[in-house]
């Protein structure tokens, strides 16, 4: 059976929608939604009586979590979002004038300020187009520090060769950074094939969890070189000894987490990542790819223009008609997707059905 059919029952909000949004927030699934409703209802009747379930989803996401990517747990903090994740990387590392980074022109906004901002510090940063050839980007790596680039453009959709880039950034000695919320949970990750030093995500869009609530990866080795930004009483080892006033980190990416999490979008979080673990990176990855196909060949039949792409993104428009008006044409028809830069984006995960594809291009004018 397709896993679309399969997991039907997960998402509900097929009852509804043709939901092709992912890039933007997703719709939670029914484990998500039931994992954060039992503790709300638990925590409204027995307050912190059951903290240590707490404790066990902080380190259930911090697992499933590096599941995913081919982490150990002890690399993975647990973030308010993705910016959050860019800013502990790029505000941490000791900065010194003469510094340069490599970075890319079309980066959505919160992975591109932190790098612009160090200009400010003395630090050169070379900007490239994610569209250059590898040589390009191995020219530019060499004498760099770090790298900082999207796994999926927010827009075109276009994915990067991860692991390529890795390569290169091993071979120059340059930490490499991932922007991974527009490719983790629908496109196969791993640091070690890949070389990450370090990678973001917030929950909502492709991992199918709750806003408010990400991941930062930093790889052991590194942890050291970077310091906390964001300073509580959790970032230190003896955390749990409330008298202790020594501020030697911990030993993990805990150091990374400086007080209170968000308990409620952690039990949604490790839901909604147990699930994509449960179902495989590789199936999930075959069925996005196939409808953004679906998507592509369709809206190219019907005369649209259409962004580079190799992910679950799929941007068009044309010539004469305006995109807003597409998106609420779509939306009156109960297909969501969105306006973006002139352009229609349209995003589906792997529940969404071929037949809901279909439907959604008969409505393009």
């Amino acid at each position: 059976m397709e896993i679309w059919r399969q997991y039907a029952d997960e998402f509900p909000v097929t009852k509804n929608l043709t939901y092709l949004n992912h890039a933007a927030v997703a719709p939670l699934s029914a484990a998500a939604a039931k994992a954060m409703a039992d503790l709300a209802a638990d925590a409204r009747d027995w307050g912190s009586l059951d903290y240590d379930k707490w404790l066990s989803a902080y380190e259930g996401l911090r697992v499933e979590t590096a599941k995913l990517i081919g982490a150990s747990p002890r690399e993975i903090a647990i973030v308010k979002n993705t910016s959050e994740g860019i800013a502990t990387v790029a505000l941490g590392i000791d900065w010194r004038a003469g510094d340069i980074v490599v970075a890319f022109r079309e980066e959505f906004p919160a992975n591109y300020y932190p790098w612009l901002k160090l200009e400010a510090r003395g630090v050169k940063v070379r900007w490239l187009s994610i569209y250059d050839p590898l040589e390009a980007i191995d020219a530019a790596a060499e004498g760099a520090r770090l790298l900082a680039i999207s796994h999926v453009n927010y827009l075109s959709g276009y994915r990067v060769d991860l692991t390529s880039i890795g390569e290169i950034c091993r071979r120059r000695g340059c930490f490499y950074f991932v922007d991974a919320i527009q490719g983790m949970g629908a496109f196969p990750i791993d640091v070690e094939r890949d070389h990450i030093d370090a990678l973001s995500a917030d929950g909502h869009k492709w991992l199918l969890g709750p806003e408010g609530c990400g991941v930062l990866y930093v790889r052991h080795s590194v942890q050291d070189q970077i310091e906390p930004v964001e300073f509580g009483w959790t970032n230190v080892a003896a955390y749990a000894d409330y008298a202790s006033r020594d501020m030697t980190l911990r030993s993990d990416a805990g150091r990374y987490e400086p007080g209170t999490l968000n308990t409620i979008g952690i039990f949604g979080l490790r839901a909604s990542i147990a699930l994509i673990n449960q179902i495989g990176v590789a199936a999930i990855s075959a069925e996005v790819t196939q409808r953004a196909r679906q998507l592509h060949d369709g809206a190219k039949r019907k005369g649209y223009e259409i962004l580079p792409t190799a992910s679950g993104i799929v941007t068009f428009r044309k010539e004469g008609v305006d995109s807003r008006i597409i998106v609420k044409r779509l939306r009156d028809a109960g297909i969501i997707a969105a306006p973006r830069q002139g352009y229609v984006r349209t995003s589906p995960h792997f529940y969404v059905s071929p037949d809901s594809i279909e439907a959604c291009l008969e409505q393009l004018p």
